[in-house]
């Protein structure tokens, strides 16, 4: 998918902007808190329907305004559909259309616009706690999956029954039950298939990282399912649980205590990365999940790469424009300045310039 048309309103500093995007690479540089990143936070809302930075209420609306506007029209690759899709957001509810028609839920919009994200906080997918690996692997299945949204919300209604159940103390035994045969009918293909779809960047990562990281040897993405899947069903760790989880009043095994792991053969018993190399063993992670995409749904998702130079030394970034100029995959990358091994490739890149709030075309 290509971006063609991008308009915002009220978005941080941002004056009111209209951008006509080139396909392939697209440049945004200026001073340090110009805009640049305001820019791709725009493009995460449309996507996610949330800032990368936190919630929209806490500085994306410009002060002073009601709400924040965006509206961005592209083109599929496979059949060349062009699709409209616009978010009206004050911080506190939201309205958005989506090809001229009015939308219920967000999940519609971010089902239609996919975008893959790296930015200073990335590192936390691989150095942080396991609630950004898990949304990691529910992004990737709810773009590759068509059953796998209600199977998610199925479980997470029946986790929130069992956690409110618990809460109370009693020991109704009956209701127990219930809500645990619900978990374990959601919870079961849930895992399986956060595993399947975790084996199949196995291969991808590989590659990338042995680009990017070749001193730590082979990666491997280990799966860690939330609960011993190898020795119980999750009803019966459901069962063994109970005690434990009603003196403590919340459900201590299933998929939503999944989580899962990059290991390196160079790096024996999990050492701690450092954080240039939880960095770009994040960015591996993101390309190859956009590289599957991809193979999926026969187009890529748009790339958004915040701040590059500051993340990255000069000879991975050249490494990480190299894999990018190879692809098809409309990238937004933001910077002060053009990196410097931009100049090695014949990318065609189109460059936008951000100052004092405006966005101007360089020619």
């Amino acid at each position: 998918m290509h971006i063609t048309r991008l308009e915002l309103r009220n978005v941080r500093r941002l004056e009111p902007t209209e951008l006509h995007p080139a396909p392939g690479l697209n440049l945004v540089t200026g001073a340090n808190g110009a805009g640049k990143t305001s820019l791709l936070e725009a493009l995460h809302l449309l996507a996610y329907g949330r800032s990368f930075r936190g919630r929209v209420r806490d500085g994306l609306i410009r002060t002073g305004a009601d709400a924040l506007e965006v509206f961005a029209e592209w083109t599929e690759t496979e059949g060349g559909r062009v699709r409209k899709a616009g978010l009206r957001h004050t911080g506190q509810s939201w309205e958005g259309r989506l090809d001229g028609q009015f939308v219920a839920h967000l999940g519609e919009l971010c089902a239609a616009l996919a975008a893959v994200t790296f930015e200073p906080g990335s590192h936390a997918l691989v150095s942080g706690g396991g609630e950004s690996r898990r949304r990691f692997l529910d992004w990737g299945l709810f773009h590759v999956e068509p059953d796998f949204l209600p199977l998610w919300r199925r479980y997470a209604r029946a986790l929130k029954q069992r956690n409110a159940l618990l809460k109370t103390r009693l020991r109704d035994t009956a209701q127990l039950d219930v809500w645990d045969f619900e978990l374990a009918e959601a919870g079961e293909p849930l895992g399986q298939q956060r595993q399947r779809y975790l084996d199949g960047l196995q291969t991808r990562l590989h590659r990338i990282a042995a680009d990017f990281l070749p001193s730590l040897g082979a990666a491997t993405l280990t799966y860690q399912a939330g609960w011993k899947r190898d020795e119980l069903s999750l009803a019966d760790a459901l069962l063994l649980a109970r005690d434990r989880d009603l003196a403590t009043g919340h459900t201590s095994v299933g998929p939503h205590r999944a989580d899962w792991r990059v290991d390196y053969r160079e790096r024996p018993g999990r050492e701690t990365l450092s954080r240039g190399q939880a960095k770009l063993t994040a960015l591996a992670c993101l390309l190859a999940q956009a590289e599957h995409f991809a193979a999926q749904r026969m187009e890529w998702p748009v790339i958004l790469l915040d701040d590059l130079g500051s993340e990255l030394d000069l000879a991975h970034q050249s490494r990480v424009l190299h894999y990018l100029a190879s692809g098809q995959a409309q990238v937004f990358l933001t910077g002060t300045e053009a990196p410097a091994a931009l100049g090695q490739l014949d990318a065609g890149a189109a460059k936008f310039h951000v100052e004092q709030g405006r966005i101007n075309a360089v020619p």
